[in-house]
């Protein structure tokens, strides 16, 4: 005989009364995919530090159309919450205090990828595709390039580029952002 085990999938508003009734905490490093609550790997100090230069790369480029979300959620449908490294957001004078950012205000996404890259590239970067976000890179730490995808289309990006230390990478939902890959390794 055949156990049959039910799971049960998470919506977002479920997410967010679980850390309302504190059983998840900030402390807990967990992210909504598809309704199921995912542990994300550990922030190692490369990691953090890469994040921190993007951000500080980033920083000039804002003016008043847009914002820098740094590991915070954005909510991608119902059942999928994640919290990209770095979020390029559409400028709102609330920064978004009544909810989390949604794919229509989400102009690209950066994943920092070190020990994450399957998972940033396999699971989390087709629900940006399917979402309408579009663009997303991956900074791939190990291999020192950096990986933008654009046209997005269903759970797929159309186009894949590849930047090295030495070149330059520039938005395409963001034209006014071109950041030196090299600054983004240091």
């Amino acid at each position: 005989m055949a156990i049959h085990i039910a799971r049960r999938q998470f919506t977002v508003d479920d997410y967010h009364r679980m850390r309302e009734a504190g059983i998840l905490t900030e402390d807990d490093r967990v992210e909504l995919i598809d309704g199921e609550v995912r542990r994300m790997s550990p922030v190692v100090p490369l990691h953090a530090a890469i994040v921190k230069r993007l951000n500080t790369l980033l920083m000039p480029h804002m003016g008043t159309l847009m914002l820098i979300s740094v590991q915070d959620p954005i909510q991608l449908n119902d059942v999928s919450e994640p919290e990209p490294d770095i979020a390029i957001l559409r400028y709102d004078a609330s920064y978004y205090a009544q909810h989390h950012p949604t794919p229509e205000a989400v102009l690209f996404v950066i994943e920092v990828a070190d020990t994450s890259l399957d998972y940033d590239r396999d699971e989390k970067l087709p629900r940006y595709a399917e979402a309408g976000i579009r663009e997303a890179w991956i900074v791939d730490v190990e291999a020192e390039i950096v990986v933008q995808y654009t046209q997005a289309i269903g759970r797929q990006y159309l186009t894949r580029r590849e930047y090295r230390r030495g070149d330059s990478i520039t938005s395409v939902a963001a034209p006014g952002i071109t950041l030196q890959v090299t600054h983004i390794f240091g």
